[in-house]
């Protein structure tokens, strides 16, 4: 985030109703934010080898996500360049050396370029060099892929690491998860009734933790006064609780990488504009945000876990899963509670934040810097 809080006064104001459901403004958030910054595109794991492709759609723009016949990860629009058809119209899937337009039958080389036109490739007035799949800028970062749909944008790791740091004060407590190399256990996937920043701004505090969330204070009980724990502070297991899991016992080692110190903890990091970061001793849970519509927004959530805990015999992520998928569940019911009353006129003007709130205000402040 590039703000910070602009008052000391303990109660500040939220954004007014009308950002959570208003279409011009969630059309300047796709303009400037979602299509001049980074996105979370998912795992690159998720594409394993060549031909491996999957289809994201960042503002409005539907983006293909293949890995070239050398094992790179390409990212291109989803266009035909020769009348603008979509080319790719599964979620995901494998393709058989190219990418063929099913209008016209253009094809294209899967690192974008044009390799087949019928009637017209070998024409001596036809440049098949102008015509290549328009590129998307792709970069990895800690196993996960992003996006950028700028023409020139800076490297993504000057947007990412900013708040990993803030979190920790250094980048070293966060390498020690070893993101990159762990692998997704689980997937699910939620379609949220709610505008995408009322799901970040719930993210963000656990004032409502205690009224709503009785497993996760369960095994977390410092979230049950509602604290929030920000740079290097972190919540604590249970004294009689082993592991962030449906039962509370443990079913796996801690992450190869972590030190004494960081076991019996959870970290949660915002990642703007759509990542957020779960960390716990032996897994971690990662949130992807894509809204849909002013009042619609989807979710993957991945469970990651550490690959030598997965190939042994027994292997079962669900203790996990289902903990969290629980939270998950409550936290998007809120949310669309929530999403129901932004155009009431009792919220024209929006609400307050209380003071274990009041960091919130930082997303308000970026929301406004970006679409005014």
């Amino acid at each position: 985030m590039t703000t910070t809080v602009r008052s000391e006064a303990p109660f500040l104001s939220t954004l007014p109703g009308r950002y959570y459901y208003d279409p011009a403004i969630y059309e300047l958030e796709q303009q400037r934010i979602f299509s001049e910054m980074w996105v979370c595109a998912g795992r690159a794991e998720a594409l394993p080898v060549p031909g491996a492709y999957r289809t994201v759609t960042i503002g409005y723009e539907s983006i293909i996500v293949v890995r070239n016949r050398k094992g790179g990860l390409q990212a291109f629009l989803n266009v035909c360049r020769h009348r603008g058809a979509r080319l790719c119209t599964e979620a995901a899937g494998q393709l058989k050396g190219s990418i063929q337009c099913r209008y016209h039958a253009w094809t294209y080389g899967l690192n974008g370029q044009l390799i087949g036109a019928p009637n017209v490739l070998n024409d001596e007035q036809f440049d098949r060099r102008l015509f290549g799949l328009f590129p998307v800028a792709l970069e990895t970062w800690e196993g996960f892929i992003w996006l950028n749909l700028a023409d020139d944008p800076a490297p993504v790791a000057e947007q990412v690491t900013t708040p990993v740091v803030e979190r920790f004060g250094s980048y070293e407590p966060f390498s020690r998860y070893g993101l990159e190399r762990l692998r997704v256990g689980k997937t699910i996937t939620y379609d949220i009734q709610a505008n995408w920043k009322l799901i970040l701004e719930n993210f963000m505090e656990c004032y409502h933790c205690g009224p709503m969330h009785p497993e996760l204070c369960h095994l977390l009980p410092g979230f049950r006064s509602g604290k929030t724990y920000m740079d290097g502070d972190a919540a604590m297991l249970a004294e009689d609780v082993e592991a962030f899991t449906i039962t509370g016992k443990a079913s796996r080692p801690p992450l190869p990488g972590l030190l004494p110190e960081d076991r019996r903890r959870y970290y949660g990091i915002v990642i703007l504009p759509n990542m957020l970061v779960n960390l716990l001793d032996d897994h971690v849970v990662i949130h992807t945000l894509l809204p849909q519509e002013p009042g619609r927004t989807q979710v993957i959530c991945e469970w990651l876990f550490d690959p030598g805990a997965m190939s042994q015999p027994g292997f079962d992520p669900m203790d996990a899963v289902e903990v969290f998928d629980i939270v998950n569940r409550q936290d998007w019911e809120v949310c669309e509670w929530a999403q129901l009353s932004m155009r009431s006129k009792a919220y024209k003007s929006g609400g307050i934040y209380v003071p274990a709130e009041r960091h919130i205000r930082e997303l308000a402040d970026f929301i406004v810097a970006k679409v005014g």
